[in-house]
């Protein structure tokens, strides 16, 4: 388990200078550059790529490398997706953009019952490494661009699922996820793009490496110490539950201890579990609905762990598709007052 805070570079003489900071999108884009620039066998596909895609991570990609490496293609996800699995059992590594990781729904079959099993079936003869970037998470875009998937595709044996939550992780769990021999869904939120972390509650301030680096999967990051509740986030719900805890304390001395899980397959259950029997309480955080979340798997998968009685709570949008209203998404998407009345409720019961 590690702990990002806000930190700073030395020189060999011992002055500071300041640190070198990325935005998310920034963060991915050098990635996959780096990546492309070293294995010739990554290509990216996906619509509107050659112009940076939906939202520019990609963007000078196909100047860089050329169309045959970054490659457009109509709009039909069953059929960019089916190539892109063929293409890597053939012994190329795919990255596949979804312009929005709702229509990741269009190439279920390829992606369930292709991808996730193929490596099984061939008793490991045949290899699948393919990343899957979906960019989620409501920005006023309504109920068919708003989804988070990341719970639907825990249930499917075979993939792996990632979510960074910053800058630095981005980077290092992209290149994991290009480098794994098998199918990563890479979930990118849609607000987090422009994050640099010198926003929010500055509890992920954190250096780029300019080389190349890798994060392992499964290890999740300890964001925050605290003593009288554990509560479980990521993407753009662990920024909002980073500052109601921040507030909690200042405000009623309520000590909050948040941890990034940054992957659910694999998930770092005995990282979380530590946390939970020391305060006794699990709370977790998410943009997906509880109903057989991600985070109702962890809560599950803790209390096995502990073997004991510890106090829950799940925070979560309700079960309705998400409005495209701005004051009706606002009400629906858990915000920073609603993440603190639970761990409020929690730590009186």
């Amino acid at each position: 388990m590690e702990v990002l805070c806000d930190l700073s570079v030395c020189s060999a003489g011992g002055r500071r200078k300041p640190m070198r900071r990325l935005k998310v999108l920034e963060a991915l884009r050098e990635a996959l550059q780096q990546e492309m620039e070293q294995d010739p066998s990554i290509f990216i596909i996906g619509e509107d790529v050659r112009i940076g895609g939906g939202f520019a991570v990609c963007k000078g990609l196909a100047e860089r490398f050329g169309e045959e490496r970054v490659l457009d293609t109509p709009i039909s996800e069953i059929g960019f997706t089916g190539l892109a699995i063929g293409s890597a059992m053939s012994g190329m590594r795919p990255v596949v953009e979804y312009q929005f990781g709702d229509f990741v729904f269009c190439a279920m079959d390829q992606i369930v019952n292709e991808a996730a099993k193929l490596r099984y079936m061939s008793a490991g003869q045949v290899k699948v490494p393919i990343t899957f970037r979906l960019p989620v998470g409501a920005n006023r875009r309504g109920a068919q661009h708003a989804q988070c998937s990341e719970s639907i595709f825990m249930n499917v044996p075979g993939l792996h699922i990632v979510t960074p939550s910053n800058p630095y992780d981005a980077k290092g769990l992209l290149i994991s996820a290009i480098r794994s021999d098998n199918p990563v869904l890479f979930y990118e939120h849609k607000l987090l793009y422009g994050y640099s972390g010198e926003e929010s509650s500055g509890a992920l301030w954190t250096e780029v490496p300019e080389d190349t680096y890798e994060l392992p999967f499964g290890k999740a990051a300890l964001r925050r110490e605290g003593n009288h509740v554990t509560l479980v986030s990521n993407l753009l719900m662990l920024h909002r539950s980073l500052i109601a805890a921040q507030q909690l304390e200042k405000e009623e001395e309520i000590s909050v201890e948040v941890i990034d899980p940054r992957t659910l397959v694999p998930l770092d259950v005995t990282t979380i579990a530590k946390s939970a029997g020391k305060t006794g309480c699990l709370v977790v955080v998410e943009e997906c609905q509880p109903t057989g979340s991600w985070g109702s798997e962890v809560i599950a998968s803790v209390c096995e762990h502990l073997k004991g009685t510890i106090r829950v709570k799940r925070i979560g949008t309700p079960p309705t598709p998400i409005p495209y209203t701005t004051c009706l998404e606002n009400y629906v998407i858990p915000d920073v007052e609603r993440i603190k009345r639970g761990i409020r409720e929690i730590t009186r019961e």
